[in-house]
């Protein structure tokens, strides 16, 4: 009886054992909103960015676009930049997108950088995002509304990272788009507001703030 009595709390043992390993699994989805990317480009639980003496750079707030094979994230960088033009002067067509339902913000910023006959402060300041200059850039239309949404999530770990918060006044909620009006590309863009959801067709050359947002693929 007695060795009975051991094999069977063995063979619970093992059961227990193997149940919790399978629940882990299950547990563990990988990346997901609000985890921290850092310097070293790879992303981690704001405890564990913490615990690991990680150098915090974005925050993950969205883990669900599709694209062909490959899963593609979105993380949004810490801090606000400075004020700028999408363009230093109109009348030209910069060749981004004019979608409001494309999630084209990184091509959209290249287009910025390489037009030869008008300078994109705000895609030239985004060049200086992130340790080594990777492929940060000036969020869609469309990309604005998936941080906009997802803002009440995130806005804790921005702040625990020392970040700036996804604001909601009036005063403070306007950013630059990286979409083109349609129609209007050579004057105009888009302004998204993260305090309404709304976004405003306005002359690139007028100064307002940017938050970039950088690709993640897992």
């Amino acid at each position: 009886m007695k060795y009975l009595f051991y094999m069977i709390t063995a063979l619970a043992a093992a059961f227990l054992s193997s149940c919790d390993a399978h629940k882990y699994e299950e547990d563990f989805v990988g990346i997901q909103p609000a985890d921290i990317l850092c310097t070293d480009g790879k992303t981690y639980t704001l405890e564990q960015c913490k615990n690991l003496g990680k150098k915090p750079i974005a925050v993950v707030f969205s883990t669900s676009k599709n694209i062909g094979d490959e899963t593609e994230g979105y993380a949004v960088y810490l801090w606000d930049l400075p004020p700028g033009e999408f363009a230093d002067s109109l009348n030209v067509k910069q060749n981004t997108s004019a979608d409001l339902h494309a999630y084209d913000g990184n091509i959209n910023t290249s287009h910025m950088l390489d037009a030869r006959v008008v300078t994109s402060p705000i895609a030239e300041n985004v060049l200086s995002v992130w340790e080594y200059h990777q492929s940060a850039f000036i969020p869609s239309v469309a990309e604005m509304k998936l941080l906009y949404s997802a803002a009440p999530l995130i806005n804790k770990s921005l702040y625990l990272c020392g970040g700036d918060t996804i604001p909601t006044k009036a005063d403070e909620c306007w950013y630059w788009t990286s979409t083109e009006v349609k129609g209007q590309e050579k004057i105009k863009a888009w302004l998204f507001s993260t305090g309404s959801g709304a976004y405003q067709e306005t002359k690139k050359d007028v100064s307002h703030k940017v938050r970039p947002i950088i690709s993640l693929r897992y």
